[in-house]
């Protein structure tokens, strides 16, 4: 698989970077495809998230009260924008401390649902970001992407 880390300009506050990514040679990130995917039957949790990570990005930062944490491999940033206790919409994302996030897909997870492995939507999501995070954390170790001095911005190979 081929995949391009692009900034999501919509966002341009100056608390987080935000981010998603191109997978091959698809015309929506893998976020946009998120969002069109759920936005009929999940209107008001869209606008909520939405809304979350504008204040992600020009208020607050992605401060870990904002999400469920360890949803992957120890060290590899996969978690989950926390979600509110009646939603049952779970976007996963790669989180650099709280200076930058790249959104990824996710899906419904309703609440009798234990684990997101039992739901193949969210399993795929969830391992298509795991290893999008190891070639990056790759990609890093190699000097090939680097963070901006303020950590809001990475630059370098960001196709991969």
């Amino acid at each position: 698989m081929k995949f391009e880390v692009v900034k999501l300009n919509q966002f341009n506050g100056n608390k987080c970077g935000v981010y998603s990514v191109f997978v091959d040679n698809e015309q929506e990130t893998l976020f946009e495809r998120f969002i069109a995917g759920n936005k009929n039957s999940f209107k008001s949790e869209i606008k909520n998230i939405l809304k979350r990570i504008k204040t992600i990005n020009s208020i607050t930062g992605a401060r870990e009260s904002y999400f469920k944490l360890d949803e992957g491999k120890p060290g590899d940033g996969i978690c989950a924008l926390f979600d509110m206790p009646d939603s049952n919409l779970r976007l996963y994302c790669i989180r650099y401390g709280n200076s930058l996030i790249i959104l990824g897909g996710g899906g419904e997870k309703q609440k009798s649902v234990k684990a997101f492995q039992e739901v193949k939507k969210l399993k795929d999501e969830n391992y298509l970001l795991r290893e999008i995070s190891a070639r990056i954390t790759k990609l890093i170790k190699e000097k090939e992407i680097a963070f901006s001095d303020d950590g809001t911005e990475i630059s370098g190979e960001l196709e991969f």
